[in-house]
């Protein structure tokens, strides 16, 4: 393409050149927000297994009383920039972590990994996949 028609098109059309540039950035934003990789529970659970890796449950104390994940770290979201110590020794190891549906995993895996944490995934379609594949809980009254 001759490069005078290019910047000749570009002067034209203006408008629809800098629509695109500031779609193309919006993109770029928004795919470096979107924090940690998503992993279906099955890859959830088989890297936690062969890793010694830890689910991070991140839903409110209601929710994750009428049930769980097994041996998961219960840290509400909220609370999460506070008491991300006490996740230290999971800082080289896998953290998934999982909430209602899969949508406020994302922020906080972002948040874990500014915080230097290595290997960190968000569960895709968070507990309500988990029950859906009837996978098992642990409910406390």
């Amino acid at each position: 393409m001759n490069t005078s028609l290019f910047l000749q098109f570009v002067g034209q059309q203006w408008i629809l050149f800098a629509a695109l540039a500031v779609l193309i950035v919006m993109f770029i934003r928004h795919e470096l927000s979107r924090g940690a990789p998503a992993l279906t529970p099955q890859q959830s659970i088989a890297r936690v297994n062969s890793h010694g890796g830890v689910f991070l449950d991140i839903r409110e104390a209601a929710d994750y009383k009428k049930g769980h994940i097994a041996d998961s770290v219960h840290i509400p979201n909220a609370k999460l920039g506070s008491r991300v110590g006490e996740l230290e020794a999971y800082k080289e190891k896998p953290v998934i972590v999982v909430c209602r549906m899969g949508q406020t995993a994302s922020g906080a895996s972002k948040q874990l990994l500014d915080a230097g944490f290595s290997d960190v995934y968000k569960m895709k379609g968070g507990m309500m996949e988990w029950d859906a594949l009837q996978l098992p809980v642990v409910t406390k009254s």
